[in-house]
């Protein structure tokens, strides 16, 4: 009898869990707890089930937007539920309650996670979500646009870091040299200027620029804006040359290339921007994005694409960095931590991560030789 009890038991536990997962569909909602925050962030996944069975779903914060960032994997193994957001290289992973209406668990998305409660929300307890901003058209393709209005202004004397920032039809930057403007725009390393005078890499700006026309532009329409308005405020002039440089080039490596094809807007904006240093989450990014950035941001030299990968692509990067890197943002790197579980350096990060390599070479590469030059007009 008692056997037969224990069996029992067993198969209404199995069924139980089967339940749950069943049970797992729907809109679950909780407030992320933010340190120095009070009010917290509002946080909702909204959870179907696909025709294989598996839980899918979308996330949404909806304190920061109403985008819906849709979910890389939902799992329910026992009483353990856990999704992923791989887009923002984000996790959650809690305790279901026994009533399976409650999830108790931690957020991470860095290296301290933050607690969250998910609760089943029923349709007169769920959240409304804010409706998106109409998207805009895009601006055609064969458009030639020019800032219609461009505010440049000294960066505060205590601003730290550096941005680039595309907000709807708004560029912004904040603390950005004319050094940075130019490699931004011709997509070049600042060691490919050549007679710059020392103002051009110490004086910082803000800009706050819009276009002309109708439309969203893409990204060589930006940076063909930026080149006018070099040209007109800063009276830029330049001609091409020939260096050998010191450069990384960016291969495939041997165990092939790891990373996913993006499923984003092929005529839309990449996004590439650090989490904190060392942990670059790469979206709709194409391999000169992603080589623009390591140049630019992280390395003391010319990144060249030789990886032979076109269109776009996801990938998640983190590593360790060490005091070589980080130079094109103004930052300290602090020593490399010692924790076993710390990430690898970024060239073994990368070779494990993406299948990709950086082999350092030296090569011929085209520098731009600085004719003229002024500080900016007035606004």
């Amino acid at each position: 009898m008692k056997k037969l009890l224990l069996c029992i038991l067993t198969f209404a536990m199995l069924c139980g869990t089967a339940l749950f997962a069943q049970d797992m569909t729907g809109t679950w909602q909780g407030t992320l707890q933010i340190p120095n925050n009070s009010q917290g962030l509002r946080t909702v996944l909204k959870i179907t089930k696909a025709s294989d069975g598996t839980l899918k779903g979308n996330f949404y914060s909806i304190d920061q937007g109403a985008q819906a960032i849709p979910a890389s994997a939902i799992t329910l193994q026992g009483s353990t539920f856990s999704y992923a957001i791989s887009m923002i290289d984000g996790k959650y992973e809690g305790k279901l309650s026994a009533d399976a209406n409650t999830v108790t668990g931690n957020w991470s998305q860095g290296p301290n996670p933050l607690p969250l409660v998910l609760t089943r929300a029923t349709k007169a307890t769920e959240w409304a979500i804010p409706e998106p901003p109409p998207k805009l058209p895009p601006m055609a393709a064969d458009a030639d646009p020019e800032f219609e209005v461009a505010t440049i202004k000294p960066s505060k004397p205590d601003q730290q870091g550096k941005g680039f920032m595309v907000k709807g039809r708004e560029f912004d930057t904040i603390n950005t040299s004319l050094i940075d403007l130019i490699t931004f725009a011709y997509g070049v390393h600042p060691k490919q200027i050549v007679g710059a005078p020392d103002w051009a890499n110490i004086d910082k700006y803000d800009l706050t620029a819009k276009p002309d026309g109708q439309g969203q532009p893409n990204d060589k329409q930006w940076k063909t804006m930026i080149q006018k308005l070099l040209t007109e405020r800063f009276k830029l002039t330049f001609h091409h040359d020939k260096k050998e440089l010191s450069v990384y080039t960016l291969v495939v490596a041997k165990t092939g290339s790891k990373i996913n094809k993006s499923e984003g807007d092929p005529n839309g904006l990449p996004s590439l921007f650090f989490h904190g240093l060392g942990d670059l989450p790469g979206r709709n990014a194409t391999m000169a994005d992603f080589c623009g950035v390591m140049q630019t941001a992280v390395l003391d030299r010319p990144v060249v694409d030789q990886t032979g990968l076109a269109g776009r692509y996801d990938f998640n990067l983190k590593w360790t960095p060490d005091e070589s890197q980080f130079g094109g943002l103004g930052i300290k790197v602090p020593p490399p931590s010692d924790k076993p579980d710390a990430p690898p350096n970024l060239y073994q990060a990368i070779q494990e991560q993406m299948g990709l390599k950086l082999d350092p070479v030296k090569a011929p590469a085209d520098v731009l030789i600085i004719d003229k030059i002024e500080k900016p007009s007035a606004n």
